[in-house]
C-alpha cells in the first residue's frame, strides 16, 4: 500500500548531513519524494512509496546521521499524489 508521510525533524539536524543521507536512504528504499532545511533549524521532508520503506525512512529520520542529535520527529499521514519523479533535496 503507497503511502505518504510528511515529517518535520528537529535538535541538531542542520549541518550533519542530513539532508544527503536522507537523499541515498530514500533512493535506496525506492522512496520518491524530498527534503529541506527549514530556517527555524528543523529538516523537513515528504516521503512517498510502500508502507514498510516510508516507515523505514522515518526510523531513519528518528536516529539521523553520525553527528546529529535528534530530539523530536513529527509525522503527518497525508494522501498519496503520485507526482514525484525521484528524491530531491530541495533548497
Amino acid at each position: 500500500m503507497r503511502v505518504r508521510a510528511h515529517v518535520f525533524v528537529s535538535g541538531r539536524v542542520q549541518g550533519v548531513f542530513f539532508r544527503h543521507e536522507t537523499r541515498l536512504r530514500a533512493i535506496r528504499n525506492n522512496v520518491v519524494g524530498w527534503v529541506r532545511n527549514l530556517p527555524d533549524g528543523r529538516v523537513e521532508a515528504v516521503f512517498e512509496g510502500e508502507k514498510e520503506n516510508v516507515d523505514a525512512m522515518i526510523e531513519f529520520c528518528r536516529r539521523g546521521p553520525p553527528g546529529a542529535i535528534v530530539k523530536n520527529v513529527e509525522v503527518i499521514w497525508e494522501t498519496p499524489t503520485g507526482k514525484f519523479k525521484g528524491f530531491q533535496i530541495r533548497n
